[in-house]
């Protein structure tokens, strides 16, 4: 089963991030969601069983065919690709 983090917050829209549970940029982009008090929803994906990996990447390539990290995704039609502080807060609103 996927765990799937939910973090509280003021509602943005559907907010997703795919994260590595050892990356740093992954980790400054959860901050700065958590500093502007968003609600989102995120997937440590490195940390998930080979079919859920699988299944998971394959979700990832929809909206970043390098399938790097981080990737967060605003309301399925927006991706933002690694730590852009600035583009994020922008697409947030903040």
């Amino acid at each position: 089963m996927i765990k799937v983090e939910h973090v509280k917050g003021k509602n943005k829209g559907k907010i997703m991030l795919y994260v590595l549970s050892t990356c740093v940029w992954c980790r400054k982009t959860k901050d700065l969601l958590k500093d502007l008090g968003v609600e989102y929803y995120y997937i440590f994906v490195d940390q998930l069983e080979d079919s859920d990996k699988e299944q998971q990447m394959r979700e990832v390539s929809k909206y970043n065919p390098h399938r790097s990290f981080p990737t967060l995704v605003i309301n399925n039609d927006r991706c933002i690709v690694g730590f852009k502080e600035d583009e994020i807060r922008e697409a947030l609103g903040k």
